[in-house]
This record gives structure tokens, C-alpha cells and sequence, in this order.
């Protein structure tokens, strides 16, 4: 049996338990389990699960591991930890603001549809290499951890104002928008300047804002990229 082979979708499956963990966290909502809250759990699993997607493909390339079976199931994990997650999530804020179970939140299911069609999308679009048509899908799971830590500080909008904003942060997932590629090729700073200056920019958002701050980066991300100059 070839072990190493086998490294990358056991660290993607990683991932997925990070996802599954975050959406039966975040169903518990603002009760505490612990030392936290569902919802800082679920932020926490959620952030596990970036750091367990960025390794899966770079063990893939480092022992030349690559394989159909790993490309479908990471892309099934990341719906899981990038998609369903975050919907959970936003549901169970939302009811918890109304009270109790509201229709608005039903809402909420944009964000796992629209970041299911994201993925179907990026598998069989092979110019997304260099850079990214849409919101990358972990960039949305972010902006949602950003967003929900805002509204358990501040409060919540309007639920027809947050409906809103659901419904037009899911469609940027299917827009024609070009993004900047979040992925290092090298580290030399002249072919990464703009990586730089997100990495930048996340770390003085949540310095000075918080959890909340991440919400602020991936806006930055958004701007940058309409903007600015693609890498």
C-alpha cells in the first residue's frame, strides 16, 4: 500500500469533520459549550477547515499525489465547510434575532446553493488557474464568520436589509467578476505585492476590529480585485 498516496484525502477528510463539526456548533447558536459560544466553536472549526484545505493540495503537490478521487472529494468538502457551514450559521443567527424560527431565514440557503453552483462551476472551468471568477467559496465562509461575530456585537439589520445582503454576497460566488488568486507561487514579494497587501490588510482589520474585522478583509478582497490589478 502506497501511504503516501493516501495523505492528501486524509487530510481533506480532515476538513469535511471541521465542516460538520462547525454546522452542529453553530446550530447551538449563542448557548455556551464550554469556554464558547456554538457560534465561536463553529468559527474556530470553520478556520480549521481553511487551514486543512490549503494543506490538502499542497501535500498533493509535494509528494505528487494527485488523483480524480481527491479532486471530487475536495470539492464535496468544501461545500460542507464553505457552504453548509456558513448557512447554518447565518439561519441560526437570524432566528435567534427574530426569536424564533422566521421565515427570513430560509433565506440563508442561498449561501450554500449559490457556493454548490461556485464549485460545480470552478471543476470544469480550467482558465480559473491563476485566477478566480467569482468569490472563491472560502472567501465567502470568511466574510460570513466576519459578519455573524458583527451582528452578535452590534445587533442585527433589518432581517429584509440582511436577506439583502445574503442574497447579493451568495450571487458574487456566480458573477464574472476576476479575482485576485489567493494562492503562492513563490514568496518573492514583487510576484506577491498584492497577496502582501491582504495579508496585510486582514491582520490591521482584525487588530483593530476583531473577529468582525474578517468581514472587512474579504470586502477589501472584493474592492481590490474589481480594481486593481490581477495576480
Amino acid at each position: 500500500m502506497n501511504i503516501k498516496a493516501h495523505i492528501p484525502n486524509t487530510i481533506t477528510c480532515l476538513n469535511l469533520i471541521c465542516g460538520a463539526t462547525a454546522i452542529v456548533m453553530a446550530l447551538h447558536g449563542s448557548a455556551t459549550i464550554g469556554a464558547l459560544t456554538g457560534f465561536e466553536w463553529s468559527y474556530i472549526a470553520i478556520g480549521a477547515a481553511a487551514v486543512f484545505d490549503f494543506c490538502d493540495g499542497a501535500a498533493a503537490r509535494m509528494l505528487k499525489a494527485y488523483s480524480a478521487l481527491g479532486k471530487e472529494l475536495d470539492s464535496l468538502s468544501d461545500l460542507v465547510s464553505f457552504g453548509l457551514a456558513p448557512t447554518a450559521m447565518v439561519y441560526t443567527i437570524i432566528n435567534e434575532t427574530a426569536g424564533g424560527f422566521t421565515l427570513w431565514s430560509l433565506f440563508a440557503l442561498f449561501i450554500a446553493v449559490c457556493g454548490a453552483l461556485r464549485l460545480a462551476r470552478f471543476n470544469i472551468d480550467s482558465s480559473q488557474s491563476t485566477t478566480f471568477t467569482g468569490l472563491p467559496i472560502p472567501a465567502n465562509a470568511i466574510f460570513w464568520i466576519g459578519a455573524c461575530a458583527w451582528v452578535t456585537a452590534h445587533g442585527c439589520p433589518p432581517l429584509w436589509a440582511f436577506a439583502a445582503i445574503i442574497v447579493c454576497e451568495s450571487l458574487l460566488m456566480l458573477s464574472s467578476l476576476r479575482m485576485s488568486s489567493l494562492k503562492f507561487k513563490n514568496f518573492d514579494w514583487r510576484d506577491n505585492f498584492g497577496r502582501y497587501v491582504l495579508i496585510f490588510a486582514a491582520v490591521m482589520f482584525v487588530a483593530t476590529a476583531g473577529v468582525p474585522g474578517l468581514m472587512w478583509t474579504i470586502l477589501f478582497y472584493i474592492i481590490k480585485s474589481a480594481v486593481g490589478r490581477k495576480e
